[in-house]
């Protein structure tokens, strides 16, 4: 166990402890505290599920004969017998309350009430109706995260659909791609979109990625014959009774980076938002009347969590039109009072580097959130000094939980950069290279728990978590996920990284094999290798690309680095960046040819320490 004994960041208040939701339950409960609280729900996973269920206000149009059938770990049934929509329980607060705020690059504010959100999403499924649209259809959305893409969330998922989430970064090979797997329907898309002071198109990718039909909002451009206006959904009627669905039936098909070929296409059904909102609840403590606030896409799974962590939870979304880079945004934080703000660590450290958020009122700020890659302490130390020192809530897990496995509370003490429990529901083992249980290795879910996946449209789901993976004390496998994490004297944790050929960039998790495919392009190259390191000191990751080069081939790094950030920014993202080309006479290979990325990163950590 690593000897780390390290001064507290961040100590709850007695009043801070007296308000939280965690509290309330452990109360009801007779437990003693969290420790107490997190090992109930872990014993008696029904009892907390049941407990969440009750205190979100779940709808229900047939009641669950139990909360699970777990006679098979790896393929559990949630609430079986019922039949609900979770869109019914996104509107739970009163109609004149305000479910969205939007800021402009102007400083303008726009309020969207509940009802008028309700109304908006009521329109879409109508819409889609009429189109013909039918329960079990996939649409796509292909959009930044505004009013209109939320309330054309929820009106999919109210009409009996699944959601295709397609970051608006991607580019169009990448969003065919998408298209291809989830064998989308229909796109609801835009004109444009406005990002860093510039107008970027959105529908000409949607054209370029060989869309199928489109509905499109904003009037900026000449429709493809047969794509519509969004006007189509004005004139619908503002009525809808959401259609009536099985637990298991899907929401969303989200995607997240596996080690080779295609991203893997994970189904969200209508019990995956109890996890996202249920985590909001109690690890994040929302209440209602929160704002809450965090720059991110229908893309990554981090939207759709906003979407139902918010408004399940009778809290606010707010939603920035313009790229979170600039003191705009932070005005915007501070005249919408945001009570949450949710970021990726990269994010805080070009602040930092800035100074562009320093100087504003940030009094609201009851916290922050920190996902989607590792975190600096030093960093997320001044990102506490902007708002008076509030405490972040360091918060991992992935599209395929549905939300975190571990995480920080609001009940718990706190140093930067680490977590301090498993996720309640969960428990988490950490298994060594020789598969023994130990305070460093990679992370193994004991389950079941709401939100953990359980099947995928292009993948063996059993094969990809499953196969080869101890058992517990039960005699239940374990479910693998891949992270790499270090348990401190103190029981706090620290994340040491992926265990697999997977990265996350910029908050986006990314397959090296998908990096690779992007730059192998080029003329000069005949084969690389892509690995991320983190920067002495911790922090999120950075990008190094190994590169053998063509036979009789010259190039110099920098150049190379130069080519290479121009093929992934039009082949795949633009927002990954390259910070190192290596260029190298060969790769290490194992016996039967696979490139030894683990061997490589190592070089690296040398090579920097």
């Amino acid at each position: 166990m690593a000897d780390v004994v390290e001064a507290f960041d961040w100590t709850p208040s007695q009043e801070i402890i007296e308000r939280a939701n965690l509290t309330a339950l452990a109360r009801q409960l007779k437990l003693p505290g969290y420790l107490a609280l997190h090992r109930w729900s872990v014993e008696h996973r029904d009892d907390y599920w049941r407990a969440a269920i009750e205190r979100l206000g779940i709808k229900f149009r047939r009641p669950f004969e139990r909360i699970v059938d777990d006679a098979d770990v790896t393929q559990p049934r949630w609430l079986p017998g019922a039949r609900l929509n979770i869109v019914d329980s996104c509107f739970n607060a009163s109609d004149a309350s305000p479910a969205i705020v939007t800021g402009a690059a102007d400083g303008s504010l726009r309020t969207v009430t509940v009802d008028e959100l309700r109304r908006n999403a009521a329109r879409v499924a109508n819409g889609l109706v009429s189109l013909g649209i039918r329960p079990g259809d996939a649409v796509a959305i292909l959009m930044p995260m505004n009013a209109d893409a939320v309330a054309a969330y929820l009106g999919i998922v109210a009409a009996g659909a699944a959601v295709v989430s397609i970051a608006d970064s991607f580019a169009p090979a990448e969003i065919a791609t998408r298209l291809r797997i989830s064998d989308a329907e229909l796109m609801i898309t835009q004109d444009q979109v406005r990002w860093g002071g510039k107008t970027l198109p959105l529908y000409e990718k949607a054209l370029a990625a060989a869309a199928p039909r489109c509905i499109v909002f904003g009037n900026g451009v000449a429709l493809r014959d047969g794509d519509i206006s969004a006007a189509l959904f004005e004139a619908a009627s503002d009525e809808f009774v959401s259609v009536e669905r099985n637990p298991g039936d899907p929401i969303n098909i989200l995607f997240s980076s596996g080690t080779t070929g295609d991203p893997k296409a994970i189904p969200w059904d209508h019990t995956t938002p109890i996890k996202c909102a249920a985590d909001a609840h109690f690890h994040h403590d929302i209440h209602p009347g929160d704002v809450i606030c965090w720059p991110t896409s229908l893309g990554w799974m981090m939207g759709p969590w906003l979407v139902f962590a918010a408004l399940m939870n009778r809290a606010t979304i707010a939603l920035y039109e313009e790229a979170p880079v600039h003191a705009g945004f932070g005005r915007f934080v501070q005249d919408a009072k945001v009570t949450l703000l949710g970021l990726v660590p990269s994010l805080v450290r070009a602040w930092r580097h800035s100074r562009c958020m320093e100087g504003l009122d940030w009094s609201a700020i009851r916290a922050f959130s920190s996902t989607g890659e590792c975190s600096n302490a030093d960093d997320m130390r001044y990102l506490m000094s902007l708002a008076g020192n509030r405490p972040v809530i360091e918060y991992c897990g992935g599209t395929e939980i549905g939300g975190a496995y571990v995480t920080s509370t609001l009940v718990q003490p706190s140093i930067a950069s680490t977590f301090t429990t498993a996720a309640l529901g969960l428990d988490l083992v950490l298994l060594d290279d020789e598969g023994k249980p130990g305070d460093k290795g990679e992370v193994y879910l004991r389950g079941p728990s709401i939100g953990l996946s359980t099947r995928l449209l292009n993948r063996d789901h059993t094969a990809t978590y499953f196969a080869d993976a101890p058992l517990d004390a039960d005699g239940k496998p374990l479910r693998r996920h891949g992270d790499e994490l270090e348990r401190l004297s103190d029981g706090r944790y620290r994340v040491a990284g992926r265990c697999d050929d997977t990265m996350n960039l910029g908050g986006i998790k990314v397959g090296c094999v998908e990096i690779e495919r992007a730059v192998n392009t080029l003329p000069t190259v005949h084969e690389t290798a892509a690995v991320a390191v983190s920067p002495a000191g911790g922090g999120p990751s950075q990008l190094v690309i190994f590169t053998v080069l063509k036979p009789g081939a010259t190039a110099d790094s920098a150049g190379l680095r130069e080519q290479m950030q121009t093929a992934i920014r039009t082949g795949l993202n633009p927002l990954f960046r390259v910070s190192e080309v290596r260029i190298v006479d060969s790769l290490p290979r194992t016996a039967s040819n696979k490139v030894m990325r683990r061997e490589l990163r190592a070089t690296l950590v040398k090579t920097t320490a």
